[in-house]
């Protein structure tokens, strides 16, 4: 009975604690997040033309992919509109204006005024206060069409963030009217479910815990669970190498006994556990950030000691933990790394084609003449972000993998960045035409299309660069040129010259 009363114990405690901390919060999450948004895009206005523009960019991305997920999850919850989530979404929805604004002011090399970020890192005080009101803006006067998109995108963010109750429906809130929202969450809900990674992982995960229930019912193990923990710990669902925190668990948690095998040895138990879990426990959110098997070495200590407050076997614990993780991470080794093809290759090539294909469905949609629906060029927009968003989490996922993974994987990286500027330079361009530049031809619309469509068939034929080159006609007046040049820089990469 004393296993489940402290652990009952000790969920009360954390509730509590909760419970307590409640009053101070103040601010729904949904809010500081929309609030965290602004202040990114400001740090991205006041970051163009300098070389931080890359790094504020990807800062951007994540907060808005972050800020959109928070606001879905709650919005999910309502039955009806709720004028708080139409408020924070609405809020949310304008800063994109500001977002596409970047691109083309980051082309200009010349760094905007500072009163353009600190006006919005005013807006952002205002939303995470939910202040209301008359706004007021000390703007400097635009001097190109860059600049007027700035000033233009941060005049009509003022204006939504300061209104107390925009018209529900006539907010592009992504997720539409609860009903058609239901139906994309089951769908969501579908392409994760029936994904072949989904099931991939799946059997992945399966095999390996199958493996380690069979060991431990064969060999004598002390406490078989640990075996299958290390299992799931180890091969979990994320964008991480199996590989690396296989061996970052095994090295972390051998550290952690270090650590662990005097305390219990010393240490008796009583009163005296009290000081020494506390300095433990501390060291996890503080070597957690250093990486994975500094955060092994930190949780190891403070969980055995746990165990023997039940078990009060002390030292004789560590002989089995270190045992069981071993086993544990050769499974996930053999069974969940060395047995499956797709560990031995990076995934990085057909992603990037894929995004560069979007991208070509994003120019023609873009520049096609026609006065497509403004909302569904921000939302491909979003989605070209949230595409390249994961081309970088495989990157790095695929820089820890052993070789000859890893150094193919460094290889795309200049393409990586290629691929990006492409996109920044296609959305400059368009908002360059919404304020003032003349149009592009269609010709050169297609000519870029095209180039774009073999650059993506080329990266898409295999996982080593290729040869996909050719000439782009230039006219330097266009408000394409740049977009073309970047294409060309792009095309260049993925074709190194012998």
């Amino acid at each position: 009975m004393a296993g489940p009363l402290l652990l009952t114990l000790g969920g009360l405690v954390v509730l509590v604690l909760t419970l307590l901390a409640w009053p101070l919060r103040g601010k729904l999450p949904e809010r500081v997040a929309v609030a965290g948004t602004y202040r990114a895009v400001a740090e991205l206005l006041a970051a163009a033309g300098t070389p931080a523009y890359e790094e504020r960019r990807q800062t951007v991305t994540q907060s808005l992919d972050a800020s959109y997920d928070l606001v879905l999850a709650r919005r999910a919850r309502y039955h009806g509109r709720s004028p708080s989530m139409v408020r924070l979404l609405s809020q949310l929805n304008v800063v994109i204006p500001l977002v596409e604004a970047a691109p083309a002011v980051h082309l200009t090399r010349r760094p905007l005024p500072g009163l353009i970020p600190a006006a919005v890192r005013a807006l952002a005080d205002d939303v995470e206060l939910s202040r209301e009101g008359e706004p007021v803006l000390d703007l400097p006067a635009p001097e190109s069409p860059a600049t007027r998109a700035v000033d233009s995108a941060l005049r009509h963010a003022a204006a939504v963030v300061h209104k107390a109750e925009p018209d529900p429906y006539n907010v592009d809130d992504r997720l539409g009217r609860p009903a058609a929202l239901g139906v994309r969450v089951r769908r969501a809900a579908r392409g994760v479910l029936f994904s072949e990674s989904s099931w991939r992982y799946g059997l992945r995960l399966a095999l390996c815990i199958g493996l380690a229930q069979a060991l431990t019912s064969l060999i004598a193990v002390e406490r078989s669970y640990w075996v299958a923990l290390t299992v799931t710990f180890v091969l979990k669902p994320d964008f991480g190498s199996v590989f690396s925190r296989a061996v970052l668990r095994a090295v972390g948690t051998a550290a952690g006994l270090v650590i662990a095998a005097p305390v219990l040895a010393q240490v008796p138990i009583g009163w005296w556990d009290v000081p020494v879990m506390v300095v433990l426990a501390a060291l996890i959110p503080a070597l957690t950030a250093k990486g994975y098997a500094f955060q092994t070495a930190a949780i190891t200590p403070v969980i055995l000691l746990l165990s023997d407050l039940l078990n009060h076997q002390g030292i004789a614990l560590v002989q089995p933990r270190l045992l069981d993780s071993l086993i544990g991470c050769a499974i996930v080794l053999v069974a969940g790394y060395l047995l499956w093809p797709e560990s031995w290759h990076t995934r990085i090539g057909s992603q990037l084609a894929d995004a560069v294909t979007d991208i070509a469905d994003y120019v023609a949609c873009a520049f096609d003449g026609l006065d497509a629906d403004q909302a569904e060029r921000v939302r491909a927009r979003r989605r070209l972000y949230r595409d390249l968003s994961a081309v970088r989490s495989e990157f790095q996922r695929a820089l820890t993998e052993p070789p000859p993974v890893g150094a193919r994987a460094a290889a795309w990286w200049p393409l990586v960045v290629a691929v990006e500027r492409i996109v920044d330079t296609t959305t400059a361009a368009r908002v360059r035409v919404n304020h003032g530049a003349a149009a592009p031809l269609p010709a050169e619309v297609a000519a870029i299309e095209q180039q774009l469509r073999e650059l993506s068939d080329g990266l898409r034929s295999s996982e080593e660069l290729v040869e996909v080159r050719a000439e782009l006609p230039g006219d330097e007046d266009s408000v394409l040129e740049p977009l073309r040049q970047e294409v060309a820089a792009a095309r260049a990469i993925a074709s190194p010259q012998p």
